[in-house]
C-alpha cells in the first residue's frame, strides 16, 4: 500500500490539513474491483436518478461580512472596506468585487442566518457533524450518501472530490467502498490505461486473470468465484469506458470555454464530471482563515471565486442542468464582524451564509438575516444539518433516509432533517 500526500493547507489552531490518497491496484486503498464488491454486497436497490450535488468548499471559513451579508450602515470598524452592490434582484446587494454574480442573482440564493461551530472543521459542511463530534459518531459525508444510494452504474463513480480525501470526504458507516474518487496525485492514471498499455494488452491481462480464474472455479464448487469475476470484467469496464477520464480531460473543452474558466479550471472539471455522470463533486478554492490582511486576501480570492460560480451556473442553464444540479459555497463559519488590529477578521461561528443554486430550488432570494452588524441571526437560524437535508430532498434523497453500521445499527445520515422550507 502507498499513501500519496497533496497540497499542505495550514490554519491557525496549528494543525496542518493535508489531502491523501491510498492507492491499491485502483486507488482509493482498495482495488476497484474489490470496491465494486463492496458495494453490491451492501445490497443498495435505490432507484437512480440524474440529479447530482457540486459543493464548492472555501477553507478556513469566509468572511459573511465581506461577501453576501455586507452592512454598510454599520461603523466602519464592522462593515469594512468593500462596498455593496445592487444585484438583478431588488434590494439584495452583494460585495462589489462579485459583479458577475450579482448580474445573475436570479439564479442564485443566499441563506443569510446558518449557525456554525467554533472550530475549523471541513466535516461540518459534508456531514452535518463537527469534526469533534464526528470522530465518534462517524457520520458519512454527502458525496458517500449520493454513491451509497446511486451506485447502480458500474462505469461511473458517483463520488469525485477534486479536493483530495481530505477531513470532511470520509465515508463513515456506509463503508469504505464509497470513499470518493480523486484525480490528485496518480487518481487520474487510476482512471486510463497505464503508459504503452494498449487494448490489445489488456485483453492479454483479461484472459490471463480468467485462466487464473478458471482454476479457481475449479476448486469452488460453490459459484463464488463467478460472481468475482464480474466485478474484475466490470473494473476493466470503468477503465476502458473513459467517461471519466475524458471529463477531466479539459483541453477535450472548446477552447473558448477553457479561456472563461482560466485559473478556476476546478469549476470547468466539476461540470464535466456531473455531465459524465457523477453524482456529487466537491471542490475547494483559496484560504480564507483571513486573521491578518482579510481585505488584500479577498481583494485577489474573490473576483476568482466570481467567475468560477458565474460561469458554471449559466453554464448549467445554458445546457439545460439547472433543474438537475444543485450547487452550494461554503465555508465551515463566518468572521468577526468587528476588524481586528491586523486588518483581519477572526473565527464567527454565530452566523455565517451559504451560496445555492439550481436543483429545482426557489432562486433569487436571501433566506434569513443577521443582525445590524452581522453578529448572530436576526431570524431564520438554520444549521449545517438543515441545509444539507434540502440539498439532499434537491437531489431526490429522502433526508430521513438509514444505512445499518458496522454493528448492525440502523442510523439516521442527518439527526436535524428539517429543511429550508424558503428554498423548496
Amino acid at each position: 500500500m502507498l499513501t500519496i500526500w497533496g497540497q499542505r493547507q495550514r490554519f491557525c489552531d496549528g494543525l496542518t490539513r493535508r489531502s491523501f490518497l491510498k492507492i491499491g491496484a485502483f486507488g482509493t486503498g482498495l482495488t476497484l474491483a474489490e470496491m465494486l464488491r463492496l458495494r453490491a454486497l451492501a445490497g443498495n436497490k435505490t432507484p437512480t436518478t440524474n440529479k447530482a450535488a457540486i459543493m464548492i468548499y472555501l477553507p478556513g471559513g469566509p468572511s459573511h461580512m465581506d461577501m453576501y451579508d455586507m452592512k454598510p450602515d454599520a461603523p466602519k470598524e464592522f462593515r469594512g472596506e468593500f462596498n455593496p452592490i445592487p444585484t438583478n434582484v431588488s434590494g439584495i446587494q452583494i460585495c462589489e468585487l462579485m459583479p458577475l454574480q450579482a448580474r445573475m442573482f436570479d439564479k442564485l440564493a443566499v441563506i443569510r442566518s446558518i449557525v456554525s461551530v467554533d472550530e475549523h472543521s471541513d466535516s461540518l459542511v459534508m456531514t452535518g457533524y463537527s469534526e469533534r463530534e464526528n470522530r465518534t459518531a462517524n457520520h458519512p459525508s454527502f458525496g458517500s450518501v449520493v454513491s451509497r444510494v446511486r451506485s447502480s452504474d458500474a462505469t461511473v463513480p458517483q463520488f469525485v472530490s477534486l479536493r483530495g480525501m481530505s477531513p470532511g470526504t470520509e465515508p463513515g458507516f456506509v463503508g469504505v467502498a464509497h470513499r470518493p474518487f480523486t484525480p490528485s496525485g496518480p487518481g487520474l492514471k487510476n482512471l486510463r490505461l497505464s503508459q504503452g498499455f494498449t487494448t490489445d494488452r489488456v485483453d492479454d491481462r483479461r484472459s490471463l486473470l480468467a485462466s487464473f480464474d478458471t482454476l479457481r472455479k475449479d476448486i469452488d464448487a460453490t459459484g463464488t468465484m463467478q460472481g468475482l469475476d464480474a466485478f474484475t470484467e466490470r473494473a476493466f469496464d470503468i477503465i476502458l469506458s473513459g467517461r471519466v477520464h475524458n471529463a477531466l480531460d479539459l483541453q477535450k473543452e472548446d477552447a473558448k470555454v477553457r479561456e472563461r474558466y482560466k485559473g478556476v479550471e476546478q469549476f470547468l472539471t466539476a461540470r464535466r464530471l456531473i455531465e459524465a455522470g457523477v453524482g456529487c463533486v466537491t471542490l475547494a478554492i483559496g484560504g480564507w482563515d483571513t486573521h491578518s490582511d482579510n481585505f488584500k486576501t479577498l481583494r485577489k480570492q474573490l473576483p476568482q471565486v466570481d467567475r468560477g460560480v458565474a460561469n458554471l451556473v449559466q453554464d448549467l442553464h445554458d445546457r439545460g442542468l439547472d433543474k438537475d444540479v444543485v450547487v452550494i459555497m461554503w465555508g465551515e463559519f463566518g468572521r468577526t464582524p468587528k476588524v481586528n488590529n491586523t486588518a483581519g477578521r477572526d473565527h464567527w461561528a454565530p452566523v455565517m451564509s451559504a451560496l445555492v443554486a439550481g436543483g429545482g430550488l426557489r432562486m433569487g432570494q436571501a433566506v434569513g438575516s443577521s443582525t445590524a452588524r452581522g453578529e448572530r441571526p436576526k431570524d431564520r437560524p438554520y444549521t449545517c444539518s438543515q441545509v444539507l437535508a434540502t440539498l439532499y430532498q434537491a437531489i431526490g434523497i429522502d433526508p430521513a433516509i438509514q444505512f445499518t453500521d458496522g454493528s448492525g445499527r440502523p442510523r439516521y445520515v442527518l439527526e436535524n432533517r428539517e429543511p429550508v422550507v424558503e428554498l423548496l
